[in-house]
């Protein structure tokens, strides 16, 4: 953890996760880091997701492209 300085407390908290995990120190922070970005990142692709069903325009385009489920006149039968 060159370049990094945390009270002992701290780190000893973070060396019994580790060892917990079974990972060295530093394995277990990387792996910590790319947990956090990836839930970062499913966090934006939510919000965007959001943003992007909630714009009429955009309900609108996808309509006219793929058919309003809800003008749908057929009726599904099974077979």
């Amino acid at each position: 953890m060159a370049g990094i300085e945390i009270d002992d407390t701290t780190r000893d908290r973070l060396q019994a996760l580790a060892d917990a995990a079974g990972l060295t120190l530093d394995a277990y922070l990387a792996q910590v880091a790319e947990e956090k970005q990836r839930e970062r990142a499913m966090a934006e692709g939510a919000e965007i997701f959001r943003t992007v069903t909630s714009a009429p325009e955009t309900v609108a385009a996808f309509d006219a492209e793929y058919g309003d489920p809800a003008q749908d006149t057929r009726v599904s039968r099974a077979a």
